[in-house]
């Protein structure tokens, strides 16, 4: 019984308990409404959502112009890279490593909506730097990324009080930083229908080996994780649902002998689940950026699944 029922619960609750100190996880989730755009493709809405009772967060939640009533909603993660300003912005406007469209473009082509939160630290809540909250935090027994995935979580929590979200519905993606919460969040909660990975499904033993810590800023570093999950083992937690794994050989943040573990070990899980279709991971001879055959491959998987 590998990835049913009480088994992969008690898993979810111990990869959960291990991100620190947060607020309740059964906290209401609400938003206000600060300005809507209408820019074409789709509309935009600028939000802030109060979803830790800690500080409030902004938001941006896109909807397609041509569609009204239920539709798909994809929660988009933002990448790192150093960035700090930039936060939701990336839905909207890009980054350097994504293809163009961006993805709140690309996404309302096809009917689907998509909401993005500035993570701890970033965008319209920069203003420490990431050692200093990291820091802070840890005085305080908490963790920083713990602090960042519960509001992923709430933001989930968010989507299904709108009436125009489809609930059963509900996918998530990201590139790089995004990348990693988007399998964090799949992981943690099943009402993540389908998980796209971009460039950083990362397997933490070849990390060391490569000796490759360095890549990632402090905010991706839970105590005591490795004593308790591998890479794999958290994102055998996403079975037997869709997940997408896309990555660069030539990435130093997704070494490739860790890859082939990964690959192994999700390839049996999902075996285990009658659902092998339902699992890809698929690798390109480049480094850490979504090519066109990605971008092209990832809405192929969207369509099929979502």
């Amino acid at each position: 019984m590998a990835a049913n029922g009480p088994s992969q619960e008690s898993q979810r609750r111990k990869l959960y308990g291990l991100l620190g100190d947060l607020p309740p996880r059964d906290r209401e989730a609400s938003g206000q409404k600060i300005s809507e755009e209408n820019r074409g493709t789709y509309v935009l809405e600028t939000l802030l959502l109060d979803l830790n009772g800690l500080e409030l967060v902004p938001a941006y939640f896109t909807r397609p112009a041509s569609r009204n009533g239920h539709f798909p909603v994809i929660l988009f993660n933002h990448s790192h890279g150093g960035n700090y300003r930039l936060g939701k912005d990336e839905l909207i406007l890009g980054r350097e490593y994504l293809c163009d469209p961006p993805y709140a473009e690309a996404l309302a082509q096809r009917g689907w909506g998509s909401l993005a939160i500035d993570a701890w630290n970033f965008g319209e809540r920069r203003g420490r730097t990431e050692s200093e909250l990291f820091k802070e935090f840890l005085w305080q027994g908490k963790v920083l990324w713990g602090h960042m995935v519960y509001d992923s979580l709430k933001a989930v929590d968010y989507l299904l009080t709108r009436s125009d979200v489809d609930g059963n519905r509900i996918g998530t993606l990201g590139i790089s930083m995004g990348s990693t919460m988007a399998w964090w969040v799949a992981a943690l909660d099943t009402r993540i229908k389908v998980c796209i990975d971009i460039c950083c499904l990362t397997d933490f033993q070849a990390l060391i080996e490569a000796r490759g810590l360095d890549g990632h800023g402090l905010y991706y570093y839970v105590p005591g994780l490795l004593k308790h999950f591998t890479t794999a083992s958290i994102n055998a937690l996403i079975a037997p649902r869709p997940h997408l794994g896309l990555a660069g050989n030539h990435d130093p943040l997704t070494p490739p002998a860790g890859l082939d573990r990964i690959d192994e070990e999700l390839r049996r899980v999902y075996e285990e689940h009658d659902a092998h279709d339902a699992w890809r991971l698929i690798r390109y001879d480049t480094g850490h950026f979504e090519t066109a055959a990605m971008r092209q491959t990832i809405l192929e998987f969207l369509q099929k699944w979502l």
